[in-house]
């Protein structure tokens, strides 16, 4: 499966990189120039013909959508919404099938001592990146309602391993589940 990797710089998207090449044929994709031993492609995620040729023959998309916890406010929330949004744009007119979005358990913080599930509605804070996870979550899910690409959002817990985070994805992958599904990893 061809896989684009969003947001490659983050440590994360390094680790996945490791576990996905195993299986796939990866495209990365980051802000600013990167060395890796994958396909690398330099992107903003702009509303303009670059970020279809970006997602243009990818089979799925793993947007972990990260960036350094010392950007602004400002900067992230664009990068969760505007730039997700541009993303699911491109993937919806070139076909990709998937897209597995990365998100944070921390949404669910508030209900801390309760056995709470994916159907309960997250609380996020107004804190990045639980405010920034949860506004790209909302800009998946539109997408998904509109039957222009089926997302699968993994709410990722601060502890969950790459091997974890990574089986997660594959099943993501794999699913011919709804259009819209959210699951859980810890």
């Amino acid at each position: 499966m061809h896989i684009l990797l969003t947001s490659a710089a983050s440590s994360l998207a390094q680790r996945l990189a490791e576990q996905l090449a195993t299986e796939h044929t990866l495209r990365l994709t980051e802000r600013q120039m990167l060395v890796s031993e994958h396909e690398f492609v330099l992107s903003s995620l702009g509303h303009d013909a670059s970020t279809n040729l970006l997602v243009r023959g990818m089979d799925a998309i793993v947007h972990v959508d990260a960036m350094p916890a010392d950007t602004d406010t400002g900067a992230q929330i664009d990068q969760s919404t505007r730039c997700t949004y541009n993303l699911l744009l491109a993937a919806a007119a070139e076909g990709v099938r998937r897209v597995v979005y990365l998100s944070t358990l921390e949404l669910m913080a508030a209900y801390d001592g309760y056995l709470y599930d994916t159907r309960w509605q997250p609380r996020p804070t107004t804190a990045p990146p639980t405010l920034t996870k949860s506004l790209g979550e909302s800009t998946c899910k539109e997408f998904a309602r509109e039957s222009k690409v089926a997302v699968t959002v993994l709410r990722l817990a601060n502890d969950a391993t790459p091997a974890s985070i990574s089986a997660a994805i594959a099943d993501a992958l794999t699913s011919d589940g709804p259009a819209w599904h959210i699951v859980h990893v810890e």
